[in-house]
């Protein structure tokens, strides 16, 4: 945790305790999840005005406009979408597929369209899941003139012949595309760059659950020194990215780790995909976290160049250091994109769970450091040091135990903690937890950042 941030020597950190359990963190996550779920949002629009309205109840989240038609690199921000209402009445006079009921009914992106028609003509338009008969899909045509209606596959096969009306009050027209920054200052000017995906409407675990534990994390981290400083960013899917690069192409060289999330909110095994860089900092830290009371190491996948916006920060133009976090991996579970990914779907407890795992990463960030053993001739007497049990002949070896002793032997001056987290195969936070200790007892010296890598 960031407490550990107080072993480093250089503009050493003055960090308060952590201000919640993480049960209570995750139940304070949830309820801002909770206000900004109903929201309408797409990659343009009112959604998305209001969703960083919402947040900076929190935090002081800087509003960037990007004019409709701009070019950003090979991309052109579309018209910006206005959507009022959307619904079809049956034949019998009942609406169905209501926008109001859930904004997943509408076709993300829809033009506008009032006519009546066939049942077979509108089929052409209406979206279900099959395989998954009783939810409703989430579907979008953001770069395309295209209408339909989403609902679930039961409903469909419900629909009696005759003729139904479509009504889609909508319109696509110049605009901006909108995404939210904040920045929390550190002792120096490299970055750490946090994004979470601002684009999706009433999906729960993606992307409420990571817009509103990045809000809680800058929120908490108001009263923190840190070495590193921090940015924030909640920006459209993909556009929105390249609308921040576009910007701040300029001031990339300072950005020395990175970490996109999205899907933090579920109970699954938390997974990592590595950066395009492979072993960068951020993805040697990701493999000495662990997630949850059970400690579990996340599951480290490789680099794909598919998945969310680390796509386009791990560009070969860019190559920056920016891996994904998630709990399920996004298309891995079955409420994935569906009207399943429910506030009932992402619970208090993962998120304060998620949040820790988020906290221990950054704190191995900072807290990184090399130590030096005082007294590197032999194993020192841990137990005269209050280190080891005075009863020895225990069959089972303690992992505190085994982090200290991967510490001494290591703190050869050439190792830093991340090295030793490494090669122990624990925790980034049991080692450093260990080395604190030994700090304490004065069995180690604290060599500092050395050539601080980035």
């Amino acid at each position: 945790m960031f407490e550990m941030l107080t072993t480093v020597p250089v503009a050493k950190p003055d960090l308060t305790s952590f201000p919640h359990p993480y049960q209570a963190m995750g139940d304070i996550i949830h309820a801002l999840a909770s206000r900004i779920y109903p929201l309408c949002r797409s990659i343009t629009g009112q959604g998305v005005r209001d969703t960083i309205d919402v947040l900076r109840d929190h935090i002081d989240i800087i509003r960037n406009d990007v004019p409709s038609g701009t070019r950003l690199f090979d991309w052109i921000v579309p018209q910006e979408w206005i959507v009022r209402n959307a619904y079809i009445i049956d034949p019998s006079g009942r609406q169905i597929a209501e926008f109001k009921t859930s904004n997943l009914h509408l076709l993300n992106y829809s033009i506008p369209v009032r006519r009546t028609m066939p049942l077979a003509e509108l089929k052409a338009h209406i979206y279900t899941l099959p395989t998954q008969p009783d939810l409703i899909p989430y579907k979008t045509a953001y770069y395309t003139d295209a209408w339909g209606f989403c609902m679930s596959h039961n409903e469909l096969l419900a629909l009696k012949d005759g003729d139904y009306e479509v009504v889609i009050d909508t319109a696509k027209v110049p605009g901006m595309l909108h995404y939210g920054e904040y920045r929390h200052q550190g002792w120096g000017d490299k970055e750490v760059l946090l994004y979470a995906h601002i684009c999706h409407p009433s999906l729960a675990n993606d992307n409420c659950s990571g817009l509103a534990l990045l809000t809680c994390l800058a929120e908490w981290m108001k009263s923190i020194r840190t070495y590193y400083s921090y940015r924030f960013i909640f920006a459209p899917g993909t556009i929105g990215s390249l609308a921040w690069l576009s910007a701040n192409e300029h001031c990339l060289p300072n950005v020395a780790h990175g970490l996109v999330l999205s899907c933090i909110g579920d109970g699954g095994n938390a997974h990592y995909k590595r950066s395009r860089r492979h072993t960068a900092i951020i993805d040697r830290i990701a493999a000495c976290t662990r997630c949850g009371e059970d400690q579990h190491p996340l599951a480290i996948d490789d680099f794909s160049p598919f998945g969310y916006d680390e796509r386009q920060f791990c560009s070969p133009g860019f190559d920056l250091p920016v891996g994904l976090l998630q709990r399920s991996a996004f298309g891995t579970f079955p409420e994935y994109h569906t009207s399943a990914d429910n506030l009932d779907f992402i619970r208090p407890e993962h998120l304060g769970s998620s949040f820790r795992m988020v906290v221990d990463m950054l704190s191995a960030l900072e807290g990184n450091w090399t130590p030096l053993n005082n007294s590197p001739k032999g194993e020192p007497h841990l137990s005269r040091h209050g280190l080891f049990p005075t009863i020895g002949g225990h069959k089972d070896q303690s992992l505190q135990t085994a982090a200290y002793l991967w510490v001494l032997n290591f703190a050869d001056g050439n190792h830093d903690l991340l090295d030793i987290a490494e090669r122990s195969n624990l925790s980034f936070m049991q080692i450093a937890a260990a080395a604190a200790d030994l700090l304490d007892a004065r069995l180690i010296s604290n060599l500092g950042f050395l050539d601080r890598k980035i």
